[in-house]
């Protein structure tokens, strides 16, 4: 924490703040009159205050804007105030904009706090330079690219609030301070407790793989002293945040009665993920992956886990899977998932009386163990998270530049493979099953050959962030929670929104200002790919014309006025159709590159449609 760190990290934010709130029509930058090209101002709630800066605008109203140019002015009003330049203050600047905005009294001082928290993230991330690009497209392992992330959510200004972890705690637990982290163990009572597992799978043996002999015997060893029948509980890991912060005290009765035992730390250590309740296993990288309740509020969500939502988990994995490894086409882009394999739970029935479902009084005690890609690998491949390619390092270099440059090969060429990887399988999932996920960088995971290029995706967190919108999609009972009742003209937004704009829109702007590749060659590559798959599929030609990619306009979704609006909850899973918040249109930017070539490009300024 120095002023200097602190400057460039608020001047970044506010950057970003200007950029995203622009593109979400919350602000309207306004050209200033001669004072050069791609200059803009922005008026506060008070016009006499105003941020000035200047920025390039590209495809889907994407702003780019210098951060180095970025001020603030207040105009002179009373008798000797003579106004003028003002210092850049993150707080001040949601302050002077807080009714712009919508920060309703309730939200506002919770959403400071917030960007509290993502400051001092991005300060600690500034003190604390890790690998360059260059180094990490050359040898950079699977969970140092995943640690030398900076930016959090591209979309969310808010992205790392982590609210409940202290400083200390933030050392010990954020993924960017790479702590080894050793998971706390309970025994919780089986009269409580409810364990699954997908098929070919049961407790012992996943408890005997992840474990080991010795540690189970330790485990068992603490129950057995204390008179207590092993056969009548069930073994949950825990975040340590969680249980010294919540469990220990929250469920005081349950662990005074010993329905919950604290059995102690398991050896292995782990290294916590993006997502920051997600742990990943570096003593052996080829056991699962666990997923743990942690009751801190991040970008909108308290972050528990449902005991409820754990019951069908594995089922649903389960029957995702099935659905891939059968569908020829994903096969042939050698797509895959990584199955949650397993989940426990435990219920609180006094906290359940009390609350109604969605509660995070009831998301405090839950587990899940997903699969390593790890064991997937050939030899001379590596793993890396899809958000790496939206990576920059603190000197601005681009890790996608940096690996397209490894690859040798052409900037289009490497886009291209990525995208057969990447949008193929998203494409087609809409297209034959009308199967939506939630495809952001932090939910795939890339499989790089030995030069840097894009082999294939895998993707994960499966159970609680897919839909299938299609009725005629036969799903288990089990399963029957992913299915939801999405209007049919809004199902290509799986496409438009959380491809297009939530991933393809940065990594565009990245390649274009990096001067890699043009953003006209960029969209028209994914145009390319879109096409080639549809003409390869004619069998779906119907659905092409009904869920229309080349569409010249979609909605525009806006995550940033879900958190402004509520930064508790954001949206009720059961029903996530009913809170998007849909201002405008965008312009589509493969729309003219529809079969046929291209047409004259369309503008893509930001009047006519705000």
């Amino acid at each position: 924490m120095t002023p200097e760190l602190w400057e460039r990290a608020t001047r970044h934010l506010i950057r970003k703040a200007l950029a995203e709130f622009s593109h979400e029509r919350l602000l309207t930058p306004k050209p200033i009159m001669n004072a050069g090209p791609c200059s803009y101002a922005v008026a506060g709630d008070d016009p006499a205050v105003e941020y000035r800066f200047k920025a390039d605008l590209l495809a889907l109203d994407h702003w780019v804007v210098d951060a180095a140019s970025i001020t603030r002015h207040r105009a002179g009003g009373q008798a000797g105030d003579q106004g003028g330049e003002l210092p850049l203050d993150a707080l001040e600047f949601f302050l002077d904009l807080r009714d712009t905005l919508g920060l309703r009294p309730e939200i506002l001082p919770v959403y400071l706090e917030e960007i509290s928290a993502t400051l001092a993230s991005a300060a600690y991330k500034l003190a604390h330079p890790r690998a360059t690009a260059a180094e990490l497209a050359r040898g950079g392992g699977f969970q140092d690219i995943e640690t030398a992330m900076t930016e959090g959510h591209p979309c969310f200004v808010a992205n790392n609030g982590r609210l409940g972890f202290g400083s200390t705690e933030f050392l010990a637990y954020a993924p960017e301070a790479a702590p080894p982290v050793h998971l706390r163990w309970l025994a919780a009572h089986r009269e409580r407790a409810a364990f699954h597992a997908g098929a070919g799978l049961d407790y012992e043996r996943l408890l005997h793989e992840e474990l080991g002999p010795d540690t189970l015997r330790r485990f068992t060893a603490v129950l057995t002293d204390l008179g207590l029948d092993p056969a009548d509980y069930l073994l949950i890991p825990v975040h340590p945040w969680q249980w010294e912060h919540k469990l220990s005290v929250t469920f005081a009765s349950e662990v005074a009665q010993r329905r919950l035992v604290p059995l102690g730390e398991s050896p292995d250590t782990y290294l916590a993920q993006q997502s920051i309740r997600t742990f990943f296993n570096t003593t052996a990288p080829h056991r699962h992956y666990v997923k743990t309740a942690l009751s801190v509020l991040n970008m909108g969500f308290m972050r528990g886990l449902s005991a409820a939502y754990m019951e069908a988990t594995p089922a649903i994995n389960d029957w995702l899977a099935d659905l891939v490894e059968r569908d020829a086409v994903l096969r042939a882009a050698r797509f895959s998932v990584i199955r949650e394999r397993a989940a426990v739970g435990y219920r609180h029935p006094q906290y359940e009386a009390a609350t109604e479902p969605g509660s995070p009084y009831r998301k405090m005690l839950a587990a899940l163990w997903r699969e390593s890609p790890v064991p997937t690998l050939a030899p001379g491949q590596r793993l890396a998270t899809m958000a790496a390619l939206l990576h920059t390092d603190p000197d601005g270099a681009s890790l996608t530049e940096a690996l397209i440059a490894r690859s040798g090969l052409a900037p289009r060429v490497w886009l291209r493979r990525y995208l057969d990887a990447y949008l193929v399988p998203v494409v087609h999932s809409l297209y034959a099953y009308g199967l939506a996920y939630m495809p952001h960088g932090e939910n795939a995971i890339l499989v790089l050959d030995a030069d840097g290029a894009v082999d294939r995706v895998v993707f994960k967190d499966l159970a609680e962030e897919i839909v299938v919108m299609d009725p005629a999609v036969e799903l288990p009972e089990e399963a029957a929670r992913i299915r939801a009742e999405v209007p049919r003209g809004m199902w290509a937004l799986s496409v438009f929104t959380d491809v297009f704009d939530c991933f393809l829109r940065f990594l565009a702007a990245t390649l274009h200002t990096r001067g890699v590749l043009a953003e006209e060659d960029f969209w028209e590559t994914v145009a390319q790919c879109v096409r080639d798959y549809q003409e390869s599929n004619p069998h779906l030609s119907e659905r092409f014309e009904e869920f229309d990619l080349f569409a010249e306009r979609f909605d525009l979704s806006c995550l940033n006025r879900l958190q402004l609006r509520d930064n508790r909850q954001m949206v009720d899973l059961a029903d996530p159709v009913s809170a998007l918040q849909l201002h405008g249109t965008l312009a589509n930017p493969i729309a003219r590159h529809r079969k046929g070539g291209r047409v004259p490009a369309h503008s893509h300024g930001t009047s006519g449609d705000r």
